[in-house]
């Protein structure tokens, strides 16, 4: 029997990260619009909130999550090439 997997397995690394800290950054501003005072509790304000801190938050956090999975795969391919000149050497 085939294996089906949901969608949050499908994504990778990186797109995992990045909307994982989405969803925290949409938390923290609900609660940070709910716990002040001076900000009204308008659909505009808890959207624009989610909207924002959602997508800067996701969107940094993914990029860096990205960076570095290139840069170990950089490293990785690095020590694969240079395997097999340590070999010639004795």
């Amino acid at each position: 029997m085939a294996s089906n997997k949901n969608l949050w397995q499908k994504l990778d690394g990186p797109l995992k990260i990045g909307l994982s800290f989405a969803l925290l950054g949409i938390v923290l501003t609900i609660i940070g619009v709910f716990r002040d005072p001076a900000t009204p509790v308008t659909a505009w304000s808890l959207g624009m909130g989610a909207l924002i801190s959602g997508g800067v938050w996701g969107v940094v956090s993914w990029a860096i999550a990205t960076a570095a999975v290139e840069v170990e795969n950089d490293v990785q391919q690095a020590h694969l090439e240079a395997e097999p000149d340590a070999g010639d050497a004795g």
